[in-house]
């Protein structure tokens, strides 16, 4: 989520046609530039709109249960934890339509999205097929985890993931993206150690909201602070021939 997010909050912060620190990075940013993009606010609703769905569904199960009824087990189909496992449901649905919907504007699937709809098919499939909630609230504390530590595996091999995860949008001298990838790691790390918290203290209702109503809105606040950084640090622009 949060690529599309920083995306949407700095879109019009890009630095087009900086010098790239290497000839294969050079290549790897102007094969991205030739994909076809889509409207920054329609990929943040691609992408928040399974969120939506999943605090939706969560609290109105009988509506969506006629769509996602054949997934479901009829033992956990109803009763008082009905809405978590139609809301897992209905979210592992939304998040590939969000998928195919995103590749058939673009003919291309950024990395960590589809990581993140794996992960998400996968403990939600064992949420719905142990009957246990507790995988698809560990979903988000693995995802965090999994970003934060490739981040640092792109800091001790020098290589700018977090410009790869930006797709292009930003061009930062090595110092910036560096600093940038610091931030935004331990950032991961606090979301992730903030959603064992939640999930550990508070009732499933209000883990559910925390979501949509708590990540995202600190992911924006977050991606704003860094404004500053992205200024500071912006490559400067090649010389025109």
């Amino acid at each position: 989520m949060f690529w599309k997010i920083y995306t949407v909050a700095h879109g019009r912060a890009r630095h087009r046609n900086a010098p790239m620190t290497t000839q294969s990075t050079r290549a790897r940013y102007e094969t991205m530039s030739e994909r076809t993009r889509i409207n920054p606010l329609l990929k943040l609703v691609l992408d928040i709109g399974p969120l939506v769905v999943f605090f939706y569904a969560n609290s109105r199960p009988a509506l969506f249960l006629p769509l996602v009824g054949n997934f479901i087990p009829t033992e956990i189909a109803s009763g008082e934890r009905a809405g978590i496992f139609v809301a897992t449901a209905v979210f592992m649905v939304a998040i590939v339509v969000a998928l195919v919907v995103s590749y058939a504007l673009t003919r291309h699937l950024p990395v960590m999205p589809v990581v993140s709809a794996v992960i998400v098919l996968v403990f939600g499939s064992l949420t719905l097929v142990l009957h246990d909630e507790t995988f698809i609230k560990l979903k988000p504390t693995i995802i965090y985890l999994l970003f934060a530590a490739t981040l640092v595996g792109g800091l001790v091999f020098n290589k700018p993931l977090l410009a790869m995860v930006f797709d292009s949008v930003f061009h930062l001298t090595e110092e910036g993206w560096r600093k940038l990838t610091v931030r935004w790691t331990l950032f991961f790390v606090a979301l992730a150690i903030l959603n064992e918290i939640v999930w550990r203290t508070q009732t499933t209702d209000t883990w559910v909201s925390f979501k949509l109503f708590g990540f995202v809105p600190l992911t924006f606040v977050f991606a704003a602070l860094q404004y500053p950084l992205l200024l500071k640090y912006a490559a400067p622009e090649t010389a025109k021939d």
